[in-house]
């Protein structure tokens, strides 16, 4: 019998791997951008956003193991898919249509919905929801950069 942490954990690999839907162009475009001065952890940014898709799994899984295959626990599961896909969605889509303000944007709706899947998981599990939190931290530190990049390519913006 599959486990459910596996499901979860290979749906989450899936989606990852939709972000490789970008050309040498696009990578060429988004290397070339200037980055604020203050952005040194930049190298980091991978093994970040790694141990952020990890705790997010993770509290799908103890949602999941809550209350599993209910319509309630379906609709939040489709949350977390939601989270993930706007999530890898940011630098492709920014990418292809070559503009930071859409970056900015998409950014700002995964934090929106981070805030309202946190929300919903808060009233199922604390641990679930504390999992949530890192998103919760690094998701405004990826819009802010994007927003400040936008200032420093506007031919880009």
């Amino acid at each position: 019998m599959i486990k459910s942490w596996m499901v979860i954990g290979g749906v989450a690999i899936l989606v990852a791997l939709a972000a490789n839907v970008m050309t040498p162009s696009d990578r060429k475009w988004f290397n070339r951008l200037q980055r604020p001065r203050w952005l040194t952890f930049e190298a980091a940014i991978p093994v970040i956003w790694t141990v952020i898709f990890i705790c997010g799994a993770w509290s799908a899984y103890i949602v999941w193991e809550k209350n599993p295959g209910t319509n309630t626990t379906w609709m939040i599961m489709g949350l977390y898919l939601l989270l993930e896909i706007v999530t890898i969605a940011y630098t492709p889509v920014m990418s292809k249509l070559r503009s930071l303000r859409v970056g900015t944007i998409v950014g700002g709706i995964g934090l929106v919905v981070s805030v309202i899947l946190t929300l919903v998981v808060l009233n199922i599990s604390g641990w679930a929801a504390l999992l949530l939190v890192p998103y919760l931290l690094w998701s405004p530190i990826g819009t802010y950069t994007t927003w400040q990049m936008a200032h420093l390519n506007p031919q880009d913006a």
